[in-house]
């Protein structure tokens, strides 16, 4: 008997790692080419005698991309039935684990933030619990934080906030330290007035002194801007209260 490459690719996602497993399947698949009459063991019979579909999608290949944007452009949108079938192809398609949970937690941060503070810390411990327990258990925990995420409130303030920090940076809205900021601790820094005027926060009612901490050059702009979805709204009444106090208006 022989087994092409297509049949053999299948069989190992099957087996998930588990020789015997393997040794099972290739087995009842044997057995069903020769009750055909046929000299191999395709991948149709593979499929018809485990009874489980190849996902066609080659991890190599463009719709290893695509599967993957599709899973986490789902938990965007907040579906979590799609966020659910793009991640159940992915794994059957014998994707590593640690790779979804990556994109799981970069899409903590990019699409949800601060609307839900605890999504990166759910994508954190899935991807730690992924690299300790493998396959096939690690489905589940992807599934847990797939779903809690899908289902979280959105907010991409935090992307879009050091998106517009970094392109002054890199346009070369950088300035100086001003001197009330700059480390006083070393002999000299006095003499050239740093350190001096710093007002202590904890010193002051409340805990926020109005004084300058951005350069001259980008003094007043603002990067953060909050929505009002899940627990960011409480940022967004924060913030304002905060930026007034900072001018001394508050």
């Amino acid at each position: 008997m022989t087994l092409p490459e297509d049949a053999e690719a299948h069989l190992l996602r099957v087996a998930g790692g588990d020789a015997r497993r393997a040794l099972t399947a290739l087995e009842a698949a044997a057995g069903a080419a020769i009750a055909k009459g046929e000299p191999e063991i395709t991948l149709q019979t593979v499929e018809e005698t485990v009874d489980r579909a190849a996902v066609r999608y080659d991890r190599d290949g463009d719709q290893h991309y695509d599967v993957a944007s599709a899973l986490i452009k789902s938990i965007r949108g907040s579906d979590v039935d799609a966020a659910l079938h793009y991640l159940a192809r992915m794994i059957e398609a014998g994707e590593d684990p640690r790779f979804i949970a990556r994109r799981l937690m970069i899409s903590a941060s990019e699409d949800i933030g601060l609307a839900d503070p605890n999504a990166l810390p759910i994508a954190v411990a899935a991807a730690q619990a992924v690299a300790m327990i493998g396959f096939p258990e690690a489905a589940l925990t992807l599934s847990h934080a797939t779903i809690a995420l899908a289902l979280a409130p959105k907010s991409n303030s935090a992307t879009t906030a050091i998106g517009a920090a970094l392109a002054d940076v890199r346009n070369g809205l950088v300035g100086t330290v001003p001197p009330h900021l700059r480390d006083g601790h070393y002999k000299g820094a006095a003499k050239l007035g740093h350190a001096q005027g710093y007002v202590y926060p904890h010193d002051v009612p409340g805990g926020i002194a109005a004084q300058q901490y951005a350069p001259d050059t980008i003094h007043g702009r603002r990067y953060y801007e909050p929505t009002r979805y899940g627990a960011e709204a409480r940022y967004a009444d924060v913030v304002e209260r905060v930026r007034e106090r900072l001018k001394g208006d508050g």
